[in-house]
């Protein structure tokens, strides 16, 4: 850092780090603090994460960036290391075993995932659809425990419970694959506007290939005010919408053909047969 380089230090695990300390001194006959724990191992944590910064330009302009790792157990997030590392750090990454269980990788909860520096930290563009997806994926995860149970559900659930399902399949991505910023900010923006809610679930991994490849195809102008714009125009927004429902046209179900109705059979009168005038 201090030679104008940016690094990244990972802490595994400082869980087993405060065990380690509070063991030792109890050996030392120390006086255990909150929860069994000695009192200074947030001190010592705070000293240790804190040193992260970004230095200014006179200084070099290296920066150091801590990703500490701790453990939960059954989850809980508000036991003593995680409280001590949520209170220090400027966000967190909460990785669910319940998603794990269900194949979804990276298994982050993005419920439980918060960053305290907000959206200052994102490009603009990931500001103007990010919003709409967190709102929309929070409502499907209140509702997937009512249609697990067979519920019946009424429309406008089904719709947020099937998008819901779209934006946990776009979530998932392969091990060493990164995805360009075009190519993100065309998922999100297809995902914002439902045109994935109609492409089936087994089809959503190709669909999902087809329309980063079809990222290549945004005009270059549009491509730099992603990393630039302060705010992504409506324009922009329509003309990667307009590649995306391209993309994703051979993915839609086709519809099917209308049933003609069936010929009528006109009667006609026998003439062998005499006409029967009946008066009501």
């Amino acid at each position: 850092m201090e030679a104008g380089r940016d690094v990244l230090i990972v802490y595994d695990d400082l869980t087993h780090h405060a065990r380690a300390y509070r063991e030792l001194s109890l050996l030392l006959r120390r006086p255990p603090g909150r929860e069994a724990f000695p009192g200074d191992i947030f001190y010592i944590h705070s000293r240790l994460l804190e040193r992260a910064t970004h230095l200014r330009q006179e200084r070099g302009g290296g920066s150091l960036t801590a990703l500490p790792i701790i453990e939960t157990e059954a989850q809980n997030i508000s036991a003593y290391i995680p409280t001590n590392l949520i209170s220090i750090t400027d966000g967190q990454i909460y990785l669910s075993p319940s998603l794990f269980e269900l194949g979804v990788l990276p298994a982050v909860d993005v419920g439980k995932s918060v960053s305290r520096v907000g959206g200052k930290a994102q490009r603009a563009a990931y500001r103007a659809v990010a919003g709409d997806l967190k709102l929309g994926y929070a409502q499907f995860e209140e509702l997937e425990t009512f249609s697990r149970f067979g519920a019946r559900l009424d429309e406008d659930t089904r719709k947020i419970i099937e998008h819901g399902r779209r934006i946990r399949a776009c979530l998932k991505q392969p091990e060493f694959a990164p995805v360009a910023v075009p190519a993100q900010i065309a998922v999100l923006l297809a995902l914002t506007a439902e045109l994935f809610d109609h492409v089936p679930l087994d089809r959503m991994p190709d669909a999902e290939e087809a329309l980063r490849a079809a990222a290549a195809d945004i005009p270059a102008e549009v491509r730099e005010r992603l990393d630039t714009a302060e705010k992504l125009s409506d324009e922009d927004r329509e003309a990667i919408i307009q590649i995306a429902r391209q993309a994703l046209a051979r993915f839609q179900p086709k519809p099917e053909p209308e049933s003609k109705p069936e010929a009528q059979t006109e009667v006609k009168p026998n003439p062998a047969e005499p006409e029967m005038n009946i008066d009501y």
